[in-house]
């Protein structure tokens, strides 16, 4: 179990994106709720499936006024790959420093991604959710589910 908890405010992180672009959790506050989905591989079967699934339910993430934002230890020439090929709408993120993943506790053993972790940030910076069983398939569905209780 990740040390962080429902309620704790969401460590910030500065990474950058597919596109060589940086992306702080600070620029979302006050502004949208954040999906922030930690997975261990670009272009692997499971982390495809779920890249997938969040990019078909984007414009409902975007209508709940929530950003999808992936993050694994992959370079940004892996990410941008990965982007291109399947059509991801939203930033993924290289953490190749694994920074972000020791903060939100998603390392494995010998510091491997291992662990698919996703969490529900509020506008206030707030943990909401932290979901840490995901089935690929049907985790965006979940996920989707969870946004509509913080209304």
């Amino acid at each position: 179990m990740t040390g962080l908890r429902v309620g704790e405010m969401a460590p910030d992180f500065s990474l950058m994106d597919d596109k060589g672009r940086p992306v702080t959790l600070k620029e979302f506050l006050g502004k949208k709720v954040v999906i922030l989905f930690f997975y261990p591989k670009d272009m692997s079967p499971g982390c495809t499936a779920e890249a997938c699934s969040f990019r078909d339910d984007y414009k409902s993430y975007e209508e709940r006024g929530a950003v999808v934002i992936g993050v694994s230890l992959d370079s940004v020439e892996s990410h941008s790959k990965f982007s291109q090929k399947y059509n991801l709408p939203f930033a993924i993120l290289s953490d190749k420093g694994k920074e972000v993943a020791r903060a939100y506790g998603a390392l494995g053993i010998g510091g491997l991604l291992a662990k698919r972790w996703t969490f529900i940030i509020n506008k206030e910076g707030k943990i909401s959710h932290i979901f840490t069983k995901v089935d690929v398939r049907k985790h965006s569905e979940e996920v989707l589910k969870a946004l509509e209780e913080l209304k």
